[in-house]
């Protein structure tokens, strides 16, 4: 069925077309300018910028004006990519509608990649944030210190899945406590944060609204022992798995339910690291378990800087920068349903680099896996740190 269809055209197949379309005509969108370009064409366009790694707007335009003749075939429509066209339309353009669709490929990669194993049952997500700096020069409304500017992206990581669930772009100067407040939290569900997130009332919250957490110790609180041993024999390197108190008053009113506190020996680098939870049913070594699998999340940041083009910008108003994000995020959710589709048993990171290098090829997407042995992938849990970062 894909005789003759070039890589980068069977990659957006899987795209949903008229669902983008039904998102442009609820709000009127393509009417607003009467541009050649429409909003399927500009999300194409960047969509094989972010797989070619393309750097800049100008390197983008360049290439997508050297294969002109191609341009219908690959969805750019029948004329050659203008760059001021193209930039004006990412200057002007209404992010809302390149951000629903985002969610709405979240969804559809989730759904497509939760028959993936993970070593808990359950529902599991790592929350954090990702800062990238900006030219204050060239993108002055982010300014967050007196000589810098920049954003940052706040992002709830599915561990299981490895599918970013919700995603906040704000100025870098807003505190990454404040974006627990947006998470929408389920019952039941497990939250996995670093200790820079370490706030009590906010973690109370969670306590009331029946999910759990799993937290890093910051700045040793004070506490009264419940219950539990002191010190244990170091199974499963667990040193010390308690029920305690916050007996400071200031503590003691943001908290003022019982806690666990897990001690725990990494052998690897060893030294150890102090977790709290709410969870009471889990051992102790899947507590540290999950804190481990919170790298899951700032492997994808990584990954996105390195490899989805957010570090260098096409644009410099906050709107395109908006934009470039989130047609990031579709493109990697896009990535992860052909892995899945396909039962490539890839990580979706080789996945994307084997389709960027082929764009314009026209074999079948699944022919340029069948020669190359796969990596050695970690089981799921085991988090895979090194990648080739370009």
């Amino acid at each position: 069925m894909n005789s003759g269809k070039y890589i980068f055209s069977q990659i957006t197949d899987f795209l949903p077309k008229r669902y983008f379309e039904r998102l442009v005509m609820t709000i009127n969108a393509d009417r607003t300018h009467s541009w050649n370009l429409t909003y399927w064409n500009q999300l194409l366009v960047l969509m094989f910028g972010q797989l070619d790694g393309c750097n800049s707007l100008r390197e983008l335009t360049d290439i997508t004006t050297a294969h002109a003749k191609k341009s219908y075939h690959l969805g750019f429509g029948k004329t050659p990519i203008n760059r001021s066209v193209l930039s004006k339309a990412n200057q002007l353009r209404d992010y809302h509608i390149f951000e629903k669709f985002a969610y709405h490929m979240v969804e559809l990669a989730r759904n497509k990649c939760l028959a993936k194993e993970f070593e808990l049952n359950g529902r599991y997500y790592a929350f954090d944030s990702t800062t990238i700096d900006l030219c204050m020069s060239l993108f002055e409304w982010a300014r967050f210190r007196s000589t810098k500017s920049g954003i940052k992206v706040h992002t709830q990581l599915d561990i299981s899945t490895q599918i970013p669930v919700s995603f906040h772009i704000t100025e870098a100067a807003v505190h990454d406590v404040n974006a627990m407040d947006w998470i929408t939290y389920e019952p039941f569900a497990c939250y996995i944060f670093d200790r820079g997130y370490w706030d009590l009332g906010r973690l109370y919250r969670i306590e009331l609204l029946n999910s759990f957490f799993v937290i890093r110790e910051k700045r040793r609180p004070t506490f009264e022992l419940v219950a539990g041993d002191d010190f244990l024999e170091g199974e499963d390197n667990i040193l010390r798995d308690q029920t305690v108190r916050f007996n400071t008053p200031g503590n003691r009113i943001k908290y003022p339910s019982e806690i666990r506190r897990i001690v725990y020996f990494e052998p690897e680098l060893q030294r150890t690291f102090t977790y709290y939870t709410n969870n009471f049913f889990l051992k102790g070594r899947d507590i540290a378990f999950l804190y481990k699998n919170r790298w899951a999340v700032e492997t994808f940041f990584k990954w996105m800087k390195g490899h989805l083009r957010i570090k260098s910008f096409w644009g410099n108003s906050e709107n395109a920068v908006r934009i470039q994000v989130y047609v990031a995020i579709i493109t990697y959710c896009t990535v992860a349903i052909i892995e899945r589709n396909f039962d490539l048993k890839r990580s979706i990171y080789e996945v994307m680099r084997i389709l960027g290098s082929s764009l314009m090829a026209k074999d079948r997407i699944n022919e340029l896996f069948l020669h190359n042995e796969p990596e050695q992938t970690c089981h799921q849990g085991q988090l895979k740190l090194e990648f080739d970062i370009l």
